[in-house]
């Protein structure tokens, strides 16, 4: 994305520049205070850089830094050789170098969280970096003072200290292993799960399984949740009471899947998704994390799954349109879970004289051909909302500020909302009031009417019966229904706004489609009782994981035909 890039490069420029200018202050001038100011402000940049880019190398920026603040100590200290500082140089320059190669050999254990384990080695070796740019920054404040050099050598060796412990266990992990594997895994087969939830994606990513943990916690089973980043422990595992283990290596995972597992759930099609399904013993379904017309919804790469988890038929329908053939025993109508607790309104109310509207712009995608975000065009959209008398919920995807121009425009709308909302007292919603003060069904279940990008939201607010409308941001125009079938019982925003007025009217005043919406529901959400609606995927799961359920289909079967007919629910 090119906000992640711009951001890494001004941090890159920010740490590098300031290391080098405060370093020839020092060296060059006598200006030995404001030398040591630029270190401890590149050591700033340097910690913020660590949090854009985790994986950044600032070897030679600390280094460069820690040459710096010592000969700004020396100067300070003005009494000639100093064997004590001499020897905190020694120290300080030793955890320069292996502070970066401790870092990368505790990021290849295994972690954990919510098991009766502690893994120390691993959470001290990872904050390594930040420690020892700490400690510059301690020894440039003793250097300020001047405070005796044996300050800063205590300093240092209590930091070597901890680099030494931490390099003798990660050295007895790797040399000489515990047989059986480590706490981690012997806590794993202690617990015994049943299924796990595996997951990786991109930062920002996580709401893709912590809308599935409930569902999977309601099937009465042990399992875990196995991730392939580090960063998203912490979130996952406040969400969860299951054991959520980080596996970094193929070694790690060969520890977590422990013999009592027998199925692995999906939420994505994530690359590293292929190091779990090499596990041929498991039974592995495909759950995605929404349901819409996006071109990634019939991904090809979904074939390599036994199971492929859909909310209707028409998702099995949207795998042929694209001409993706996979055999039909693989898909299994589940329903959308995450609806049961939508309202649903069954007779349309037309006319609100003040309705609440739900606008739901979706990112801009990876690739041009998936660029469905309305964002550059709804200033329009929302003016006209405005001068209806609506209440405009804004819920923006969790990507959107990635992309320098749709943060712009989303600042944008939210600058008009906020003017409204004084203006009018209007109840307008955007920002955390939005996305995560309240779900999606808080902001489904508030709204009277949806407008919408192609995306899984208009899936979710189908089950509610109320009216929605879809922004055509493509060059279809006439096909657009065809190419996004779910578009058919909404109304359809062209890319200009246009017809802005007429679709307005339409969705908040007369809504003619209101009759067509229902079958809609019924081939994208699945036909279960509302009491009941959960138990199509929790009775489907629960199918997969008992012993004696299906066997993991074969991974070269025959593809099915393409005018198959779609599987009916099962419920």
């Amino acid at each position: 994305m090119r906000g992640d890039l711009v951001r890494k490069l001004i941090a890159r420029c920010l740490t590098t520049g300031l290391a080098v200018v405060a370093f020839l202050v020092v060296a060059l001038t006598g200006a030995t205070g404001w030398g040591l100011a630029l270190a401890v402000a590149a050591l700033a940049a340097a910690a913020a850089e660590r949090r854009v880019r985790s994986n950044a190398d600032i070897t030679a920026e600390t280094a460069l830094l820690a040459a710096a603040i010592l000969g700004g100590y020396a100067r300070r200290l003005d009494g000639g050789f100093d064997p004590v500082l001499a020897l905190a140089g020694l120290v300080l320059l030793g955890l320069v170098l292996l502070v970066g190669p401790l870092r990368d050999a505790g990021n290849l254990e295994i972690r954990a969280a919510n098991l009766p384990v502690r893994t120390w080695t691993p959470l001290v070796a990872a904050r390594l970096d930040a420690t020892l740019l700490a400690l510059l920054v301690v020894v440039a404040v003793a250097a300020a003072g001047p405070l005796p050099a044996v300050v800063a050598l205590a300093a240092a060796l209590l930091v070597a200290g901890a680099c030494g412990a931490v390099g003798l266990d990660l050295a007895r992990r790797r040399f000489r292993p515990r047989a059986g594997g480590g706490p981690v895994a012997r806590a794993l087969r202690a617990h015994q799960p049943e299924f796990l939830l595996y997951f990786s994606a991109p930062p920002g990513s996580e709401y893709q399984v912590t809308m599935w943990l409930p569902y999977l916690q309601r099937l009465g089973r042990p399992f875990l949740v196995l991730l392939r980043e580090p960063e998203f422990l912490p979130t996952i595992a406040a969400a969860t009471s299951a054991p959520v283990v980080y596996c970094p290596t193929l070694k790690a995972m060969d520890q977590a899947l422990v013999p009592s597992l027998r199925v692995a759930f999906y939420v994505n099609h994530g690359a590293k998704n292929s190091h779990c399904v090499r596990f041929t013993q498991l039974t592995h379904v495909q759950l995605h994390h929404g349901d819409s017309d996006k071109a990634p919804s019939a991904n090809p790469v979904s074939a390599i799954f036994d199971r492929i988890f859909v909310a209707g038929p028409a998702a099995i329908e949207r795998y042929a349109r694209a001409g993706v053939e996979i055999p039909a025993e693989k898909f299994v109508v589940v329903g959308r879970p995450q609806v049961e607790s939508i309202e649903v309104r069954p007779e349309p109310a037309l006319g609100l004289p003040n309705p609440t509207v739900l606008y739901t712009p979706t990112w801009t995608g990876h690739h041009a051909d998936a660029n469905y975000c309305s964002l550059p065009v709804a200033e329009t959209l929302l003016r006209r909302l405005l001068d209806r008398g609506a209440t405009v919920i804004l819920r923006a995807h969790p990507y959107t500020t990635q992309n320098p121009a749709s943060a712009r425009h989303l600042a944008r709308l939210t600058e008009l909302l906020a003017a409204d909302r004084a203006r009018t007292a209007r109840g307008h919603l955007w920002g955390a009031a939005a996305s995560r003060e309240l779900t999606l069904t808080d902001c489904v279940n508030r709204a009277d009417a949806l407008v919408s990008d192609v995306s899984g939201v208009i899936s979710d607010f189908l089950y509610s019966g109320k009216p929605y409308a879809v922004t055509d941001m493509g060059v279809d125009g006439d096909d657009f229904v065809a190419r996004f079938p779910l578009a058919a019982s909404g109304y359809v925003l062209r890319r200009d706004m246009s017809n802005v007025d007429d679709v307005l009217t339409r969705l908040l005043d007369t809504d003619p489609l209101a009759p067509a919406r229902w079958e809609t529901r019924r081939r994208y959400l699945g036909d279960f009782p509302a009491a009941s609606y959960a138990d199509g995927f929790l009775d489907a799961a629960r199918r997969e994981l008992e012993p004696g359920g299906r066997p993991p289909s074969p991974r070269a079967a025959a593809p099915a035909r393409r005018d198959a007919a779609p599987l009916t629910p099962t419920a």
